[in-house]
């Protein structure tokens, strides 16, 4: 059993009016030496197969096919066996 930690984020490319309303909320709240925000998607999977590898190619499967839009988003993978990741 593994789990795999899938960060999808926008391409630089790519236009963030989110990341903007976050940026202009933090400098209202004081923090002006915050010159970009930037924000993203967190999917958390827990994959029942027998090795790293093939949880991998589930989680990146998963992500191409359903998780992250190809034309707008770029995405990471992690994978841990499930007991390794803390409760």
């Amino acid at each position: 059993m593994y789990h795999a930690r899938i960060l999808i984020t926008r391409r630089p490319s790519i236009l963030e009016p989110e990341g903007r309303a976050v940026k202009h909320a933090l400098a209202n709240l004081g923090y002006d030496s915050v010159k970009e925000a930037r924000m993203g998607k967190l999917a958390d999977l827990t994959i029942d197969v027998k090795t790293k590898a093939e949880a991998e190619r589930v989680a990146t499967e998963a992500a191409e096919k359903l998780l992250a839009n190809p034309v707008m988003e770029d995405f990471s993978v992690e994978v841990q066996a499930a007991e390794d990741v803390a409760a």
